[in-house]
């Protein structure tokens, strides 16, 4: 990918095992089945402080959890080259290198989004096409696994379940369950309306009762599909 301030450059993936500063980067909390919280948003505002909610609700249930942002990270686009469909890793090296493993050893999955014109962020799909070489590796590396999505937009009908939706077809075409917050109130999933600011956010009172709402079910499905044994 293009690093700052250089002409763009080709990176080659590392070869072989993830290398051991990575893995030695993650403690047994990281690789014991965690939530696993992806922010989609460049910026640490309303989107992050939001997830960050959530995942201090899932904590407060028992479930350990780990937070992802895109903020601050290098993470390029797919390129659809199909050299992870021969070597089994990604072409270039960049952060998703740091979220590959997280993705691998998650029970579940929260990906929070900004609406941006009335859609998901640039950076939020990049790190779902980015998964291309995941699956090239693991096909069902993510089958079974619950996930729920939020959506954060600047107008209340700014686009939220559209971008919720988008992270629904994520889920279910690699066999994930979507979760959604349920009939009379949440529907797809948490939906903020955030005036363009972290206080209008933290002001939203129907966003928060989506997010409750949204949470108590995915959790509740973790549940289940844990006293199933993951059928």
């Amino acid at each position: 990918m293009a690093a700052r301030g250089r002409p763009f450059r080709c990176e080659r993936a590392p070869s072989g095992p993830i290398p051991l500063t990575i893995i030695l980067k993650y403690t047994w909390r990281h690789l014991s089945c965690m939530i696993l919280g992806i922010s989609g948003s460049p910026r640490n505002q309303a989107t992050e402080y939001v997830l960050g909610q959530a995942l201090k609700m899932l904590e407060e249930r028992g479930h350990p959890t780990e937070l992802f942002s895109v903020r601050g990270k290098e993470i390029g686009f797919c390129r659809h080259c199909d050299y992870c469909l021969k070597n089994k890793e990604c072409y270039f090296e960049d952060d998703m290198y740091t979220l590959y493993p997280l993705l691998r050893e998650s029970r579940g999955l929260v990906i929070a989004t900004p609406v941006y014109n009335g859609g998901l962020s640039a950076q939020t799909k990049a790190v779902m096409d980015r998964c291309r070489a995941l699956f090239a590796a693991e096909i069902d590396v993510l089958r079974g696994k619950a996930g729920m999505a939020i959506a954060v937009g600047g107008d209340r009908m700014g686009g939220q379940e559209l971008a919720i939706q988008q992270i629904h077809a994520f889920y279910i075409l690699n066999g994930m369950l979507p979760v959604g917050g349920g009939s009379f109130g949440a529907n797809l999933g948490a939906t903020f309306w955030s005036r363009d600011t972290l206080d209008g956010v933290q002001e939203d009172g129907e966003g928060a009762r989506t997010l409750r709402k949204t949470v108590r079910r995915f959790a509740e499905v973790l549940e289940r599909v844990e006293g199933d044994g993951g059928r």
